[in-house]
């Protein structure tokens, strides 16, 4: 499990996350499925393939669909189709951000890697990023009385800005309100728009600086045709 403070350690430019914009066929918005279609086949060969052409039939069937579908729909494909792994074990790197593609092709990822390609989707899907946070946590793994305790990445999404977000969790299967997740304790969030520290007021940008896996992420991304 990847620690929130490598996060603070490596200061780099933050670039904002893609505003991706939903639309019908074999683009959505800046995702090129066509050309990830090709790369997964080169890289991962007919499973790679498989996977993203599921990810594009997923994009395809809840591009019409009321936002609430949308985040069940993506956090079951998934949360279904992804075992959680470490990243030791999966890249042979302590802490690796993986894009969409990568974790689709190998069907395994940890915290980071699956609230990243939800968010993605669910931003392809159109749902606006102030309606989304990538957000790190403190996490009691077996329930709110656990004594075991340790750093995690779910996505949260905001129905109106002051509105109690809604959690998307590869540690369980439903989607709950925060306030049903006492076995989380929120650290920060961040999205386009900036940092949140404990859920409060947006932080300088400066702070988002040091978000330096974004840049490589976003960069990677755009190499496999998400732009």
């Amino acid at each position: 499990m990847s620690n929130y403070r490598r996060f603070f350690a490596n200061p780099g430019v933050f670039r904002p996350l893609l505003v991706l914009a939903c639309s019908i066929g074999f683009a959505f918005g800046g995702a090129e499925i066509d050309r990830l279609l090709q790369l997964a086949g080169q890289r991962y060969g007919n499973a790679g393939t498989a996977a993203v052409g599921a990810w594009r039939d997923l994009l395809t069937q809840s591009a019409g669909q009321p936002e609430a579908a949308k985040l069940k729909r993506v956090n079951d494909f998934f949360n279904r189709r992804v075992r959680f792994g470490d990243d030791s074990a999966i890249w042979g790197k302590p802490d690796y951000w993986a894009t969409p593609l990568e974790t689709l092709a190998r069907a395994e990822g940890d915290c980071e890697d699956f609230a990243i390609a939800k968010y993605v989707t669910l931003k392809l899907l159109g749902i606006p990023s102030e309606k989304l946070r990538l957000t790190y946590v403190k996490a009691r793994i077996g329930g709110p009385q656990s004594s075991i305790v340790q750093a995690h990445m779910v996505l949260s999404y905001y129905p109106a800005p002051n509105d109690e977000p809604l959690v998307l969790d590869n540690l369980i299967s439903d989607i709950r309100p925060a306030s049903r997740r006492t076995d989380l304790t929120t650290i920060f969030g961040f999205n386009a728009e900036g940092i949140w520290v404990g859920g409060g007021v947006p932080r300088a940008t400066s702070g988002a600086q040091r978000l330096s896996k974004w840049q490589s992420v976003l960069a990677r991304m755009r190499e496999e045709g998400i732009d």
